[in-house]
């Protein structure tokens, strides 16, 4: 049997974020400019993680305080902010 993959190239450089809605326990809907839609569950990268200012949007009601700056998802003025790249694949 010949395993084979397929490899789908974007650039991420022209890609932002156009809106986000929040679906719950720590999931948001993103959609991207060009179309394409992804549900990122940041839940598993926030109990992970042994950093107290990445622990405290554990809190929901602070983590529920993202905005879209520049194309982008970010919490805080920059507090907390992930590459555009891993959100398009869908994870953090």
């Amino acid at each position: 049997m010949k395993i084979t993959e397929e490899y789908i190239k974007y650039n991420v450089d022209s890609i932002d974020i156009k809106s986000v809605r929040y679906i719950g326990d720590f999931a948001i809907r993103i959609f991207f400019s060009d179309d394409v839609i992804k549900l990122v569950d940041f839940k598993p990268f926030l109990e992970s993680s042994l950093h107290p200012s990445i622990r405290k949007y554990l809190d929901e009601a602070k983590f529920k305080e993202y905005k879209i700056i520049d194309g982008n998802l970010n919490w805080n003025d920059y507090d907390m902010i992930f590459p555009i790249e891993d959100l398009y694949q869908g994870s953090v």
